[in-house]
This record gives structure tokens, sequence and C-alpha cells, in this order.
């Protein structure tokens, strides 16, 4: 990732309150940009919540970072692309397991992961500039300088793509991490206990 993509990021901590403050294993919680921000450019895979007809709905889709702004595009004209840009307020997730924690007991077997929850926005990206400059960040992203080895995208492509923006304000980051938390009465069983990696 290029300092560029990175630019304009900000120093204040994500913003937070009852729907998003975490109200449990508060100890695990994080409001600080930075490791949020890491998680983001590291999966690139969001779950998108919406209430549609008095129904839920989530939706994966591809969500990358630019300084504090949240980009993710579907098809222009599409019912989620309407959805997305009516104004009404998201939910958008992040989250990887990365080790499973296995315990001397079912009960306490357990995971270590990070995990993050936004709240926002978004807003329709109609400037041709700003659209390439977006989709330069994620293509550069992936592979540091192949935006400069391919085509930008067209007249066509950019008409067939709705392209949202949604700042990132509010949320909290959670994570886990470390081994078994057993009971003392259970340690003296002959089971392995540790952690192992999550397979994908």
């Amino acid at each position: 990732m290029t300092t560029t993509d990175l630019a304009g990021t900000s120093a204040s901590p994500l913003t937070s309150c009852p729907r998003s403050r975490v109200q449990r294993a508060v100890k695990r919680a994080s409001y600080d940009r930075e490791t949020a921000y890491r998680l983001i450019d590291r999966l690139k895979t969001a779950h998108v919540g919406f209430v549609e007809e008095g129904e839920p709905r989530i939706i994966p889709i591809t969500a990358w970072r630019l300084g504090d702004d949240l980009y993710l595009h579907t098809l222009n004209g599409g019912r989620l692309s309407r959805r997305i840009g009516s104004g009404a307020l998201l939910c958008i997730s992040f989250a990887v397991t990365n080790e499973w924690v296995m315990t001397k007991s079912a009960f306490h077997h357990s995971a270590n992961y990070e995990s993050l929850v936004l709240y926002g926005r978004a807003e329709p990206v109609t400037d041709d500039a700003a659209f390439d400059a977006s989709f330069r960040a994620i293509i550069n992203q992936i592979e540091p300088g192949r935006w400069e080895q391919v085509r930008a995208p067209n007249d066509k492509e950019r008409k067939a793509t709705a392209l949202f923006r949604i700042p990132i304000e509010e949320g909290a980051f959670k994570s886990r991490t470390g081994g078994p938390n057993d009971d003392p009465e259970d340690l003296g069983l002959p089971v392995w206990h540790g952690t192992v990696p999550a397979r994908g």
C-alpha cells in the first residue's frame, strides 16, 4: 500500500454510542483507528447489513479503505445499489478467526479473533477522478504498481458501476488473543489444550 492510499488518516478514535459501544468484555474492545484500519486493509471483505421491507439483509461485499473513507461498489441501478444509496444507516462488519483455542472442557473452547463493526451512510461517488482514485487504491493495495500497468475504467464501465463512499466515523474493534482459560479442577485431565491455527 502506498502512502497516497493512506493519506488523510485521522488520529482521533472511532466514535461510539449505545448501539456501537462494546457492552461486555470491554477489555477486548478498542476504538483506535489504526487497529481498525489494519483489519479493513487485511481483509477487504465486509458484510453490509440493512433493513429492506422490514426484514434484515446482510450482503458480503468487497470493501476497501482510502484515507478515512470506506469504499464499496456494485452494479449501477441494481437492487443493492438502490438500497445502499438510499441514505439509510448501514452496519458494516469485518471478522476473522486467527486461532482456535482448545481447552480441557467443552464449555471453555474459544477462538482468537479480530472483528470490527462500523455504522455509516453511503454517499455516491460520481466524479471521474475520485472514481479512478478509489479503484487505483484497491488495485495497488492488492498488487503495488498494478494500476499503472492496466487500462483505466472507460465511460461505459463507470456508468455500469455504482461506487459508494462511507466516512469511517462510528464503530468498535474487538479481539481475543492468548491461550486456554481452563478451570483449576480440569487442569489434571489427560487432554491436550492449547491453540491451533484456524484453517480457511
